[in-house]
């Protein structure tokens, strides 16, 4: 914005690994509210075109959903990824956890990067250990009712 220069900034919110491309009306897009207007304006109607369901954002929320919809699950990605050992009969469940953990790992470095360093994602991973340790104390004391 103090450059001077026209900008616009959106995020779709799917990618090559997990988007069914065929179906677009399934996956979302994010615009930026801050913005050159008639750059917001093209992707609106290239998106209405695509058919995504599209969602307008500040930065800061954008940074918030994305630390919520993307650090949460690839956190546990490779939290699963880092315990998980090779089994000669894996259930079903295994399976598709391995399916993502493949996914998600093969996903470009730079940005698992930017995923990981949202300025969101340590209160997000704070939730989950928060979350673990209270399973760790219901699995310890085999307490049924919690």
């Amino acid at each position: 914005e103090k450059s001077g220069f026209r900008f616009v900034s959106t995020h779709p919110m799917f990618g090559p690994t997990f988007a069914n491309l065929n179906q677009l009306s399934e996956e979302n897009a994010v615009i930026i509210k801050e913005g050159d207007y008639m750059g917001k304006i093209f992707f609106k109607d290239l998106y209405q075109k695509l058919g995504l369901s599209l969602h307008e954002y500040t930065f800061d929320e954008h940074d918030q959903t994305v630390a919520y919809s993307l650090s949460i699950p690839f956190v546990s990605t490779f939290s699963f990824a880092a315990v998980m050992k090779h089994q000669d009969a894996p259930g079903t469940t295994f399976k598709r956890h391995m399916q993502i953990a493949k996914g998600v790992l093969n996903e470009d470095d730079y940005l698992l990067q930017e995923i990981l360093f949202n300025p969101y994602t340590s209160g997000q991973v704070a939730q989950i250990r928060e979350e673990l340790a209270e399973l760790i104390d219901i699995i310890d004391h085999k307490d049924a009712k919690r």
